[in-house]
Order: structure tokens, then sequence, then C-alpha cells
């Protein structure tokens, strides 16, 4: 009688149970459900397009609170109105004959007739300049050479728009400098120059020019000094030379156009840039400019000679580093310790370097406290002296060190030597 109630009692327990359990599914099934409808609905409610319009419109311009009168934007105003764009217009041949069935220079009746042609000048190149002196009626601007050169006219726009026409006063390749003279009348901004001595990487500076060309005149673009003294070739003759490199972008048309610092002040005029490197992939950020100093110092000979004279030494020279190991042992005799230097190919006679004993096959190493490595280094050594001063020259001949002594009474006009692999100076 027991076992049977016991028996009964675990048998309604055991109901409750599965009762309680299906209950419990149940009733979770239908939380879950709810919650995916309430789900449902807001993503529904969230990501409709709301009915009806705002035709008020309601949007305003606040007032700006970004500083407008800025340390770079004080410089770029003192600036600014002294900049320009330098034309340079070059002659075009163009046939002024009457057009027949044969092209040009035939009449209509099928004779022969003479045909002559004008010359007619075009634009072509521009870059930027910047005017730096202002004197009575004239008004002088600084610019590269290789934006003047080879040109049969010039042209000056005016950061007023205005055109003007341009005189060249004179131009040096081996600095790649120039200066122009133009009417003063609507001149309005002179700009100064600073000292690039005092330059340090990492200083705020501004490029300021015509990148490709006038209709984008008095771009301004901000950047920094990235090394103060950079060793390039410039000019058309090789020549090494010191400039300021800054990645402020400069593009094509920004050449002769100053590089400022935050007070306005030129410190370099820009000259080029590097768009490559020696693998062929492009390079951005790495502009070069002539310091200010330079600029000075050229624009100054030039606004009183018209050119600038350098000595010379009268000889045609090639790198060392072109002569083979065998002809430096067997032709030049050279110690296996020179490495470096040029050789004399030929002297003028009554040069400078003929007066000092030098002859064909001697090797310089030297010139005064520079040591030369190549054609480009020598001149630039060379350079630092002026014409009737006296240098110390080291050499070798047959193997054996030699100094003399050149007394540099010779001049030559150094924008008529060329980079080619034998050398002129």
């Amino acid at each position: 009688m027991n076992r049977i109630k016991q028996a009964f009692k675990d048998r309604l327990w055991l109901g409750v149970i599965i009762v309680g359990l299906f209950a419990g599914l149940i009733g979770g099934g239908i939380a879950l459900g709810i919650n995916n409808l309430i789900q449902h609905h807001e993503e529904v409610t969230s990501t409709r397009v709301p009915a009806g319009s705002n035709k008020s419109g309601g949007t305003k311009v606040n007032k700006n609170k970004a500083d407008l009168n800025g340390e770079a934007s004080q410089a770029y105003k003192s600036v600014q109105g002294a900049v320009v764009s330098v034309i340079n217009k070059q002659k075009v041949q163009q046939s002024s004959g009457r057009l027949g069935i044969f092209g040009y220079g035939n009449s209509s009746n099928g004779s022969n007739s003479d045909s002559s042609s004008d010359n007619k000048l075009e634009t072509a190149s521009e870059g930027s300049g910047v005017i730096y002196k202002k004197s009575g009626n004239s008004a002088y601007v600084v610019t590269n050479n290789h934006v003047v050169k080879g040109s049969n006219a010039l042209q000056v726009i005016l950061s007023n728009g205005k055109k003007v026409n341009a005189d060249l006063v004179g131009a040096d390749s081996a600095t790649d400098l120039a200066v122009l003279k133009i009417n003063a009348t609507n001149v309005k901004t002179v700009a100064s120059f600073g000292n690039s001595n005092s330059i340090v990487p990492g200083q705020d500076v501004l490029a300021i020019g015509s990148p490709m060309g006038s209709e984008y005149a008095n771009t301004v673009t901000k950047g920094i000094i990235s090394a103060k003294d950079r060793t390039l070739k410039a000019g058309t003759d090789g020549t090494l030379t010191s400039v300021i490199q800054t990645d402020a972008a400069i593009n094509s048309g920004n050449s002769g156009g100053p590089l400022i610092n935050m007070a306005g002040q030129v410190i370099g005029i820009n000259s080029m840039k590097l768009a490559s490197d020696t693998q062929g992939s492009s390079v951005e950020g790495i502009g070069f400019a002539i310091p200010s100093n330079e600029v000075v110092t050229i624009i100054n000979q030039l606004i009183k000679n018209g050119k600038i004279t350098r000595p010379s030494l009268g000889i045609s020279m090639v790198d060392l580093s072109n002569v083979t190991s065998d002809q430096q042992q067997s032709v030049l005799k050279l110690p296996t310790s020179v490495s470096k230097g040029v050789v004399i190919m030929d002297v003028n006679s009554g040069s400078v370097a003929d007066t000092a004993g030098l002859k064909k096959y001697d090797v310089i190493t030297k010139l005064g406290d520079t040591q030369v490595t190549d054609a480009g280094s020598l001149k630039a050594a060379l350079y630092k002296y002026k014409v009737g001063q006296n240098a110390k020259v080291t050499y070798y001949r047959d193997g054996q060190q030699h100094t003399a002594t050149l007394h540099l009474t010779k001049s030559a006009d150094t924008t008529s030597t060329d980079d080619s692999q034998q050398d002129n100076n």
C-alpha cells in the first residue's frame, strides 16, 4: 500500500516538473518573440526617412574663430605686393606667303611668288621674381637666369595684374641669378633681404610665386627649412653651390620667387626642386633656394657691372673619376691613395695656370684649403677668390705632389662654360 502511494506521489511531481518545463519554454519563446518585435520596430523607426521637410532652412554661417592675422598671414601680406610673374618672350618664325594649292609661297594663278617670313614674339616660358629695390623711376627685380635665358623680350606682371616691359640688367649662369629693370610707377611694395646665415632647420618659411604660370600668380605655400647648407650643381656649368633645402611646395613657375621667413624677409630665391631620385622614383617636398647672402652679393655686382667677373685658370679638364684605373697608373702615374681630383687636358698659353707652371696631365687635388673632387668643386673653390688675389694649388705630376701659387690676374665670362665631359676654366 505504501509503495502504491509513493509511486503516485513520484508521478505527480514528475508531471508538475514537466508542466513547469513546458510553461517555461513557452514563456521564454513568447518573451523572445516580443523582444525581437520591439527591436525590429526600433530599427525600422530609426532608419525610416522622416515625413515632411524644413522649408525655412535654418543653417547659418558662424563667426570665424580662426586667427586671420597670424604670423604666416602677416609675413605673406608684407611681401605679396613685391612678388611678380616674369614672362620670357622669344621669336617664332612665321611664313607670310599666300596659301596656294601646294602650300605657302604659291600665287593663285599657279606661279611661284617670293615668300617672306616675319618674327613674332610668343611666350616661351614663365617664372617668378621679386622686386627688391626702387630708385627714382626704376625698380629692380631679381629672378633666375634660367627664367630669362634665350629671351628676345621680357615682361613682368605686377601683383595688381598690370603688365610692364622689362630690361635685362645682367645675368649669371653660375649662380642662376638675373636682375631685371622695370618702370617703378606702379610699384608700391619692395621686399627686403634677411641674413641667410642665421636660418636654422625646422624654421617656418613661405614660398611665393607663380606655379605653373601667371594664372596662379601670388600662390603661397608653407614649409620649413629642411637643411641650411646643401651642395648641389647649379647653373649651366655644373658649378657646386650651397643652397637652402625646404619642403615648401615649389613647382614649375616658382623659379625666381622668394622664400621668406615669418618676419616677411627674403632669405632665399627659389631655384629648383628634386623631381626624382637616382632610382627614378618620384620625390616630394625637396626644393632648393639660393641663400639671400649669396643673392645680394651677385645682384649688387650685376647692377654695377652687368656681369660677374670671376678668376679663370685657363685650362680644360676632366674629372679623375672618368679616367680608367689603368690610365691613372700608366699615364698619370698616380699613387693608389689619390682617387679624386681633376686632370688638366690643356693649358692656354699665357694663362694663370701656364704662368704658375701647370702642365697637361697634372692632377689638381686641392685649391686653397678646399679638397678638389671634380670640376664643379674646383670651380666652387676658385670662385671664392676675386681677380687679383693669390691662391695655393696642390697637384700631382708623375706621381709626386707639388704646390704652386696662382696669381689670379686673368678673368673669364663663366656664363660661356658648359657642363661637358671636358670642362673649361
